[in-house]
């Protein structure tokens, strides 16, 4: 079993921790996270019980297999400088929106780089996750790569070309959906239903029609179809819907997402 240390500790290390040790693929022995912030080493230590956390990363190279780079972008060069040298003994697993394989592999000195675009559902077994694969990583790194974002959810491997597009929609579209409930919710109150009911409906709904395209298969249009009937009260909202701009939203929200993950990736 591998030893995994996070440069970084903030909400995606701590979901992806969390969820490895939910999966009973790593030991909270085997996991060690390094952040400057102790709120973050505070709040790692407490999701995931067992696990170490520090302040410096001086050492972390030395003490594990993989090293699961969980820093802002903007940090990042500065966050690997304090590794140290890195051996080719480690594996390197980048999270980071937009910053190249290239890119890491002229800070790190290193050849066994993966670069991965998870979101946080994988706290619950839920994730979509990407990836692509540095020159040096071998076989073996992939698997493993495969191996644990799996175990946490659903995972593709892309071309690098394809990754800032990943970030914009899977990456951010969490937070798109929580958007989505929120709103559901809101005006599930407005016609009457109390708020935990109107919560609890929306966020149902929308993880049963997920579920339905995942488990059937079918296009998501053939789905709306069958639930709208001819002058009901389903195509009334459709109507709604059209009318507010939200296809054209959800449109945007992507595209403006994954924009951002290129401009991340020249700054």
């Amino acid at each position: 079993m591998s030893k995994i240390g996070f440069l970084g500790a903030g909400q995606m290390a701590q979901a992806l921790a969390s969820g490895f040790v939910r999966a009973d693929l790593v030991h909270p022995a085997d996991i060690i996270a390094v952040d400057p912030f102790p709120a973050a080493r505070t709040s790692f230590g407490q999701l995931v019980p067992g696990a170490s956390v520090s302040d410096s990363a001086a050492k972390l190279a030395a003490e594990v297999d993989v090293i699961v780079l969980a820093v802002k972008p903007q940090m990042l060069q500065a966050a690997i400088a304090g590794l140290g040298l890195i051996g080719d003994n480690v594996l390197l697993v980048s999270i980071a929106a937009g910053t190249s394989l290239a890119r890491l592999a002229e800070w790190t000195r290193s050849t066994r780089i993966i670069r991965v675009m998870p979101n946080t559902p994988c706290l619950i077994g839920e994730s979509a996750s990407a990836f692509c694969a540095g020159e040096g990583a071998t076989t073996d790194d992939v698997a493993l790569v495969e191996k644990l974002l799996g175990a946490v959810g659903v995972v593709r491997k892309v071309d690098e070309k394809l990754m800032d597009a990943v970030t914009g929609l899977s990456g951010s579209g969490p937070a798109y959906v929580y958007v989505l409930i929120e709103a559901l919710a809101d005006a599930g109150v407005r016609v009457g239903l109390p708020r935990d009911a109107a919560l609890q409906l929306a966020a149902q709904t929308v993880r049963g029609a997920a579920g339905m395209v995942l488990q059937t298969g079918d296009h998501p249009g053939v789905l709306k179809d069958r639930v709208t009937s001819p002058g009901g009260t389903t195509i009334a909202g459709l109507q709604a819907l059209e009318a507010g701009g939200f296809r054209s939203a959800a449109y945007d929200a992507v595209i403006a997402a994954t924009a951002r993950s290129k401009e991340l990736g020249a700054e």
